[in-house]
């Protein structure tokens, strides 16, 4: 089926969306339980899907079913460096965006999501996304972005030289807060906020 726009909800607490129909393709993000999922086309028991953030994938086609519920994002007020805080100790996990696992933009997009806000999933769109603050301006709950030619990592800023972010290297792997590092702070690319 091809050129249909279905919304449809996951029916699954997390299921992984893949760059291919195929289950050993990269997993790309991850759809949490109530998501709109729009179904773009079916092909083999797999459903090519966009998120609500537009991010494009595969999904098994059984793990979603059923109306979305049009109110699945409910805002409400809270901090999401409070948010963050609660994935303390979670593994890192490229493409993650669950206690199980995830990575340093999940840990962003699911802090603010928490909250009823969404915003952009990937570390270079939420950098695109967010207004650019000057080092003077820098607040607790702003964002620090990391690379070389171009954005590869995001994290919480929390004053007095820290930061909180999902991180994966030898000497620490997860969600954590510690010490900007040397070497990221070397590679600091702009200072944002949503």
């Amino acid at each position: 089926m091809t050129g249909r726009r279905q919304v449809l909800a996951c029916r699954l607490d997390a299921v992984s969306i893949h760059a291919e129909p195929d289950a050993s393709s990269e997993q790309v993000t991850e759809a949490l339980r109530g998501e709109p999922l729009a179904v773009e086309e079916e092909r083999d028991g797999w459903a090519r899907v966009r998120t609500a953030y537009d991010y494009v994938g595969w999904v098994r086609a059984h793990a979603i079913g059923g109306d979305a519920d049009p109110a699945w994002l409910r805002e409400r007020p809270g901090d999401p460096v409070d948010e963050a805080r609660a994935f303390l100790g979670t593994p890192y996990l490229w493409g993650g965006m669950t206690e199980r696992g995830i990575d340093c933009s999940g840990l962003v997009h699911m802090s603010y999501r928490r909250l009823g806000r969404l915003v952009p999933r990937d570390a270079d769109q939420q950098e695109e996304a967010a207004t650019p603050v000057s080092e003077a301006d820098l607040q607790p709950g702003d964002l620090v972005t990391y690379g070389d030619e171009k954005t590869t990592h995001i994290a919480f800023w929390l004053g007095d030289g820290r930061i909180l972010h999902s991180t994966q290297r030898e000497d620490a792997d997860g969600v954590l807060e510690e010490r900007e590092p040397e070497d990221l702070r070397a590679r600091r690319r702009k200072l944002v906020r949503f």
